[in-house]
Order: C-alpha cells, then sequence, then structure tokens
C-alpha cells in the first residue's frame, strides 16, 4: 500500500453504567493498559497518522489518558447521544482536515489488532469506500446482518428488522468500518434518524454509498477481535484472550512457559529467547528480562529490568527499579526496590534490598534488611564488590559496606565498613577490626582448596 494518510476515530463517550464503576468503562484495564490505549496502539500499528477521540461532558480522565499514549489527540465532545453517526460527526473538524482514510472504532473494543485494521485500509486503497468488519456465527440472534448482493455488502439491517431469510445469515457486523475520508463527510451527512429510537446510526452509510453506486464490502474478522467490553465479566473475558494470545507469542519466540496459563504478562513486558518461566508468575508493567534467565514459581515482577543468565525466585517480589546484573540471582521470599544487584550478586533467601546497590559478587545473607527509611525520609545503602553479609543483619541506611568486607550475622551496622573490614554490631558497641576481613578470607580460601 502506498504512502496514504489515516485518521482513527476512537468513539468513548460511553458511561459504561454496566461496569459498575465511578470510572469511565474505557478506562478500565486489560494487562495493565486501558482500553482505550489499547485500541489506540493497534491503530497506530495500521500506520493511523493522526487520532480523534469523541468523549461525553466529564470526560476530562479520558482525554488526559489518550493525551499520555498518543501525542497530538484531538478530542470532541458529543453534546447529545443521538447515535454512532453523530458521535462520529462531532469529529467534524478532524475530518475537515482531510485524510485518505478513516478508521472508526470503539474505545472498549481492546482487541482488534493493528493488522486487520490495515487490512481495511488496503481495501479502502483498492477503491473501496467502505469497509465493514463483520464476523461470522452460529448464534446470530441480537446481531446486525450483513446483507450482501453478489458479493458486494449492500446493507446492515439490525436484528428486530430481518425478514425471515435474512435472519437465518450469520454474517454479522462488527461495528468497526474504515471510510475513505473524501466521502466520509457527504455519507455521514446523509444518515437520516427515521428509526424507532430517533438517532443517527452509522452502519446507514452502507446502504447510502451502494445507492450511490459506490463500493461497499465485508471483511471476515475473528469475533474475539470486535469484542466490546461492558460489564466485568466481559472484562475479565478479553482479558483471559489477551493473554492466551501474549502467551503464544512468547513460546513461538523461543520463552519456556511450564505452566502457560498460570503466567500474567503486562502489556509492555519484554522477554528474550531461552528464558525458562515456571507457573504462577506475575508481571507487572515496566518489566525488560533478557535471555537466558530462569524465572521460578510464584515470583512478582513490576517495573524491573533483568539481565542475561540471572535467576529470581521462587516466592520473590521485585519492585519498581529494581535492575539485576549478568548472572545476578534473588531467590526465595526475597523483596527488592529500586535497587541494583551486580553481576554474579546473590541475594538468596528471606531478605529486603531497598534504595541501594549491591557490588558484583557481593553475597547478601538470609535475613538481612536494608532499613532505608525513618518514618519521613529514604536514604541509601551501598554493599562492595564481593562483600559478605551475614545473616540476619540490619544495614542502617545510609551507610557504605566496602568491597570484600566481611558483615557479622547478626550485627546491625550503623556506621560505614571500609574495604576488607571485618565489622560486628550486635548487643555491644559496633567493633571494626581493620584489614581482619582480609585474613579471614584467606584462611577460608585455603580451607576450601585444601578439600
Amino acid at each position: 500500500m502506498q504512502a496514504r494518510t489515516c485518521l482513527s476515530i476512537i468513539l468513548a463517550a460511553g458511561e459504561g453504567t454496566r461496569m459498575k464503576s465511578a470510572k469511565p468503562k474505557v478506562l478500565h484495564r486489560i494487562a495493565g493498559r486501558t482500553l482505550l490505549g489499547h485500541v489506540i496502539d493497534a491503530t497506530a500499528g495500521a500506520g493511523a497518522s493522526a487520532t480523534a477521540v469523541v468523549a461525553g461532558h466529564g470526560s476530562q480522565a479520558v482525554m488526559e489518558e489518550a493525551a499520555a499514549i498518543s501525542r497530538g489527540a484531538s478530542f470532541h465532545i458529543q453534546d447529545k447521544r443521538l447515535g454512532t453517526a453523530h458521535a462520529v460527526l462531532s469529529a467534524r473538524e478532524a475530518i475537515e482536515r482531510g485524510y485518505d482514510d478513516i478508521l472508526i472504532l470503539f474505545g472498549d473494543t481492546p482487541l482488534v489488532t493493528g493488522e486487520t485494521l490495515l487490512a481495511a485500509r488496503q481495501r479502502l486503497a483498492d477503491g473501496v469506500s467502505v469497509v465493514v468488519m463483520g464476523f461470522r456465527t452460529g448464534e446470530p440472534d441480537g446481531y446486525g446482518r450483513l446483507i450482501e448482493t453478489k458479493g458486494r455488502l449492500t446493507a446492515v439491517r439490525e436484528d428486530k428488522d430481518c425478514n425471515d431469510e435474512e435472519r437465518k445469515i450469520t454474517f454479522c457486523n462488527g461495528g468497526l468500518m474504515a471510510v475513505s475520508g473524501p466521502a466520509a463527510l457527504d455519507l455521514l451527512g446523509a444518515v437520516g434518524n427515521d428509526n424507532a429510537k430517533g438517532e443517527y446510526y452509522l452502519p446507514d452509510i452502507v446502504e447510502i454509498a451502494a445507492r450511490r453506486g459506490l463500493r461497499v464490502e465485508a471483511i471476515e474478522v475473528q469475533f474475539e477481535e470486535l469484542l466490546g467490553i461492558n460489564n466485568r465479566a466481559e472484562l475479565a473475558a478479553a482479558e483471559a484472550i489477551w493473554q492466551d494470545r501474549q502467551r503464544r507469542r512468547f513460546m513461538l519466540a523461543g520463552v519456556s512457559l511450564q505452566a502457560p496459563g498460570t503466567v500474567h504478562f503486562s502489556h509492555d513486558t519484554k522477554i528474550g529467547p531461552d528464558t525458562e518461566i515456571e507457573p504462577n508468575v506475575w508481571f507487572g508493567p515496566g518489566v525488560t528480562v533478557a535471555e537466558r534467565v530462569r524465572i521460578r514459581g510464584f515470583s512478582h515482577i513490576e517495573g524491573a529490568t533483568i539481565a542475561a543468565g540471572a535467576e529470581v525466585g521462587p516466592f520473590a517480589r521485585l519492585r519498581p527499579g529494581t535492575e539485576m546484573a549478568e548472572g545476578s540471582k534473588i531467590g526465595n521470599f526475597c523483596e527488592t526496590k529500586k535497587a541494583h544487584i551486580g553481576a554474579g550478586a546473590k541475594v538468596n533467601h528471606l531478605t529486603y534490598i531497598g534504595d541501594a546497590t549491591v557490588g558484583a559478587k557481593a553475597n547478601v545473607g538470609a535475613g538481612t534488611i536494608t532499613c532505608n527509611y525513618d518514618g519521613y525520609n529514604k536514604y541509601e545503602t551501598h554493599i562492595g564488590s564481593d562483600a559478605f553479609i551475614g545473616s540476619n543483619s540490619a544495614l542502617v541506611a545510609p551507610v557504605t559496606i566496602g568491597d570484600r568486607a566481611l558483615i557479622a550475622a547478626g550485627s546491625v551496622i550503623t556506621r560505614d565498613v571500609p574495604a576488607d573490614a571485618l565489622a560486628f554490631g550486635r548487643s555491644h558497641e559496633q567493633t571494626v577490626r581493620e584489614g581482619k576481613a582480609l585474613e579471614i578470607n584467606k584462611r577460608n580460601a585455603a580451607r576450601k582448596s585444601a578439600k
């Protein structure tokens, strides 16, 4: 398809009362991203060069969300709810700027893909004026039927208006459309409201265009892509579909999932090949995992970066700001936050590392805590390379532990410890013996070599 301009119009004025929520329906989330965000992503994947969001009164939050995702998005208020064609015309100012293609979508259809929208745009490039996205179902009752004559779409008939023969049609209207930009305003302006509800229905442009001799077509789309969200049950169903898609994508890209149905991904999760993920792992937003990582069961990861060859869990919690360097390990029942774990470093069990750096090949013993908060402010802890922190130690920030230093088990460390030093901080006042760690390390190394 040659370069063509494209405007996506996203209808997001519905209140979504069936969601039983104080916030607009399109701001509910799937995989950590709002329904509206998923739709905007799909239009970007289809090459849309501009976005117009049609919202209702009091929709400041909807506008802010759209602006955060799509810079330059325009916003249009539907003053009265007089039907879908009326809603689209609320974006007249955007349409009048002139585009080759116009995509018309709903803000509550988060599963539509950029590939499907691009296929619709391709039909416009081939000379079609209106493209309707439809689906086939064995249970068409309640859906509008797509009426075709000699392979051409001639009308969209509401279920209640169908005759007996038309009710047998299983090709149904999915609601989403692609319309030729030059023809859009003329077609929309011709829609009337001579119906039971007195509303202006977008599907009427199909019959209008067909009567004028314009090419009108329907493309078949998987039903799940057109699934609209109206209540919490449908939201959960859409989440399940999205998660299944993402699991398959990762497995086909070389990621091993031992129990795929138990792993939950976020919309922006990135994982490299040859990574192994055990059951019951949850990825929140902002996670990047490199290749050859092992993530063990029941781990919870959010806002973290994990380098090649690292290992996480089981039962680990990585909070935002965690960075694991190559070959590092965070083990069972450990929690990290805003922490850099150096290459080859080990934080193996029952430990909290927050607002801290752990140097390369350092070893942090079980039960260690970085005491980073005094009730008012946060402070940093720095642990040097090859340092050894004995079990059940409390490092009271701000504090720095030098390279190769040893912290005796059960110590409370409140002052900096130099490199190669041994520090005690038990019931008596902290004792520091300079150079003692070097002596102990040499002795222990010799014992190990002698085995």
